[in-house]
This record gives structure tokens, C-alpha cells and sequence, in this order.
């Protein structure tokens, strides 16, 4: 069901568009209504839509979902194919996706942050203590993060308003363009937080694809090329000195900027030694199957350091 709102929102015309943004307003608020809820009293960070949209689009192939979805939209399935090809991109990770996307179809983020606000405010009023943290991805020029959080604090402050009521929340950004790492000392002027996107942080600086990089890693790993797979285990070298050059030149702006890293290198036991020792990062987020192995990393990481 969420999944023919989000085809609707990208396929649809403006009116169905508005339709899929309620419903999604609905879906997305009881979700994070239940997140804060369950996360009682401990932050709470929500990335904003980062995926590019052709991830969301059917395949042409599958006739049965391009049928339903043409009923959906008043359309024909040939209609819809010319539709889905014509927002297809040649290099989609490279494309419309992140704060690129809340820039172009702000309506999106209006929508998510909404969501998150409403959220917040009906979980305070039961009594839990939400502590919201915004993220907004893929940032690359400090303009870019000024338009998404000037629209974010104006639909907050709408929210406000219609309540009667206001809640404490943070806007901070995540650090996976390389140029976003050489210009920190600019971002972390005007944001709160920041979270490195280590996968993508790694694909942009080595130029590598991660979906594509078996092809040659094998033998790059053979040839003592490469010591590591650097999707799993931080390059120290070259990511890792964007990384600690992103906290120093950060921090000198801003002393109190909480600092993270989102991936899968923070379940990796070496990655997490490095964030947390040589890198000083905050806090490690990682899929749920590798936290208790990050959980031990991190305390031996600690201890190390002690």
C-alpha cells in the first residue's frame, strides 16, 4: 500500500500527488509517533528521503503491478511505461536524490517534517520525552542545507502555531560528498549534527561502485592492491583523513557539534576503533545484527584508549 503512494507521488498528476502526500503524512507520522514512543528519553535521528526515486518506480516487466497502478492513476499501461522510462537516470546515485530531491519537490520534506512534529508533539502529550534530530542528505554546498532547514524550521513553526504547542528538535546533516568534508568548517556554522555516510562517503572518494565493485575487487584484494574491502573496513588513508578532517575543521566552529557515522562500517570492530579513538566521533549506527557486535567494539575501543 505504501509503496503504490509513493509511485502515485512520483507517476501521479498534481492532485493524485497531493492525495499520496496525506496518505503518506498518515503513514509516516504513526511511525515515528511509535519510534519516539518506543525510544523514550534517548535521540532519535531521521534521515530524510535519500534514495533516488527510480528505486520506487515498477518494473516494466511486471505486468500485473503496471496494470493495477495505471487503474490506480487513470492510465494506460502503455502511458505508464513512457512514464517510468522517461524518469529513469543514467547514474541514479549520482541523481535526483537527497537534499537534491527535497530541493526540487520541497512538498516531500514538507510533508516528512510534518510528520516528524506532529509526531513529537503527540508523543509529549503521553508523556515521552522525544528527543528529534533532523537529517538532511547528500549535502554538498552549505546553500544547499541552508534551503532545506529554513524549510523545515518554516513548516515546524506552521505546526506550532495550528498546536498551540512547540518541541525542541536539532537539524544536522549528513557527510558523504567528499566536498561536503573540505567545506565542513561552512556547514557546521549553520548545522547541529553530523552524521558521515560512510558507503557512499567511501564510493565518491575512491570513484568506486559499490554495487559494482566485485567486479575487480577480488583481484585487487589478491594483488595486495587493496588490504580490505573498504565497504567493510574504513580506509584510514584516504576516507579516514576526510573524516578526521571534517571533525577538527568542525568542531573549531562549532566545539558542542555531536558527530556520528551511519553505516555498515559501524558494526565493523577496526572502523569502530578508528571513529572512536583516532577520529573522535560521537556514536556509531549500524544495521540492528551488527549492534551488539559494535556495542563490543566500542568498549574495547574505550578501554584501549583509557
Amino acid at each position: 500500500e505504501r509503496i503504490s503512494k509513493v509511485r502515485q507521488l512520483i507517476l501521479g498528476d498534481e492532485a493524485q500527488q497531493e492525495d499520496a502526500l496525506e496518505e503518506l503524512l498518515t503513514y509516516q507520522r504513526a511511525d515515528y509517533e511509535g519510534i519516539f514512543t518506543e525510544m523514550d528519553g534517548l535521540a532519535v535521528t531521521i534521515r530524510l528521503l535519500d534514495p533516488p526515486l527510480h528505486e520506487f518506480l515498477p518494473s516494466l516487466e511486471d505486468d500485473d503491478v503496471l496494470t493495477a497502478l495505471a487503474e490506480q492513476l487513470g492510465s494506460t499501461v502503455d502511458q505508464l511505461k513512457e512514464q517510468v522510462k522517461a524518469s529513469e537516470e543514467v547514474n541514479p546515485m549520482l541523481g535526483l536524490r537527497g537534499c537534491r530531491l527535497g530541493i526540487t519537490k520541497p512538498a516531500i520534506i514538507e510533508m516528512q517534517t510534518r510528520a516528524i512534529i506532529e509526531a513529537s508533539l503527540n508523543a509529549m502529550s503521553s508523556g515521552v520525552d522525544v528527543k528529534a534530530d533532523i537529517m538532511v542528505p547528500l549535502v554538498g554546498k552549505v546553500e544547499e542545507f541552508r534551503n532545506q532547514a529554513a524549510l523545515i524550521r518554516s513548516v515546524a513553526a506552521k505546526v506550532f502555531e495550528e498546536r498551540g504547542k512547540t518541541c525542541d528538535f536539532r537539524i544536522g546533516t549528513m557527510i558523504e560528498i567528499p566536498r561536503a568534508a573540505l567545506i565542513a568548517h561552512e556547514i557546521a556554522k549553520e548545522a547541529e549534527f553530523f552524521s558521515f555516510g560512510s558507503n557512499d562517503l567511501t564510493q565518491m572518494t575512491f570513484g568506486y561502485s559499490r554495487d559494482d565493485v566485485g567486479t575487480f575487487l577480488p583481484s585487487y584484494l589478491s594483488q595486495g592492491i587493496l588490504l580490505d574491502d573498504p565497504f567493510v573496513t574504513i580506509d584510514t588513508e584516504g576516507v579516514g583523513q576526510l573524516i578526521k578532517m571534517t571533525v577538527e575543521n568542525g568542531r573549531k566552529v562549532n566545539p558542542s557539534l555531536k558527530i556520528g557515522v551511519c553505516g555498515e562500517h559501524g558494526g565493523d570492530p577496526r572502523s569502530v576503533k578508528f571513529f572512536s579513538n583516532e577520529a573522535g566521533l560521537t556514536y556509531v549506527s549500524c544495521s540492528p545484527f551488527r549492534v551488539p557486535i559494535a556495542r563490543l567494539a566500542a568498549a574495547q575501543a574505550a578501554v584501549e584508549k583509557s
